[in-house]
């Protein structure tokens, strides 16, 4: 399984990277202490999947801990991707991957 998370992780960038929506740059200290979910107060969503989702999902990975269970993110994507004009079924069915994959 956890194959199968490392391989979404890399799709998940290499598609970040295909819609132009890949920073060098992180978000600020203030909007990376976001409590809200998704930090959507702070960031936009393909910013959360970059710099707060992957990295949590690799820390998991490299620590051999279990993967979240009862994920939901592509509900909020259908919302937040269209929202920050983004269109993109090969990003929906990552994250639907994903969701699929932490049932």
């Amino acid at each position: 399984m956890s194959e199968d998370v490392l391989d979404l992780l890399n799709a998940l960038e290499q598609e970040l990277r295909r819609l132009n929506v890949w920073s060098p740059l992180p978000p600020s200290p203030e909007a990376m202490a976001s409590s809200v979910p998704f930090c959507f107060d702070t960031m936009v969503f393909s910013q959360w999947l970059q710099w707060v989702f992957a990295p949590r999902m690799r820390a998991l990975l490299d620590r051999g801990g279990p993967l979240p269970t009862g994920s939901d993110i592509a509900s909020y994507a259908q919302i937040a991707l269209p929202a920050e004009g983004l269109h993109s079924d090969d990003l929906m069915g990552i994250i639907e991957r994903f969701d699929f994959l932490m049932k």
